[in-house]
């Protein structure tokens, strides 16, 4: 558990860059998200940056996935080879947005959530992770993973 609480404190004290004012309103549907946060679909361009950015999404500290160039993958969640084929967009971006409504011991932290959080550096307290923008990105990137190989 300490583990846990460790790569959640890191997530939500160095990788908080979003700075919205306030959080779009998402309705989730089952086990899933069906609506863009932006109302527009993300780049999957920008997407993969964000996942292999070591300082914006910190993805690679307990992912794994097809990216030959990064070094030092983690080996905690799920392997990202084959999102797309596993996960629908709906069911990516509420994993995205807070995996905790899935599963209330998951060591994934919130990206878009703000509320009912502990352990949140000050300067990060009502800010996402990542904004509304940036979680499209992810989703749409994610969804590109159709192939289950592992690295």
């Amino acid at each position: 558990m300490a583990r846990a609480a460790l790569i959640v404190a890191l997530v939500a004290g160095v990788a908080c860059a979003a700075h919205a004012d306030e959080l779009n309103v998402f309705v989730v549907e089952n086990d899933g998200i069906p609506a863009s946060l932006t109302g527009a679909s993300g780049d999957a361009t920008r997407g993969r940056a964000i996942v292999v950015d070591r300082q914006t999404g910190l993805c690679l500290l307990c992912h794994a996935g097809p990216f030959p160039e990064s070094r030092f993958q983690g080996n905690l969640a799920p392997d990202l080879a084959g999102a797309g084929a596993r996960w629908s967009e709906a069911q990516l971006r509420l994993r995205m947005v807070d995996a905790r409504r899935l599963n209330p011991d998951t060591i994934m932290p919130a990206y878009y959530r703000v509320d009912g959080l502990s352990n949140v550096a000050r300067a990060y307290i009502g800010k996402p992770i990542l904004n509304a923008a940036q979680i499209e990105d992810v989703v749409a990137f994610l969804a590109t993973l159709k192939d289950t190989k592992a690295r």
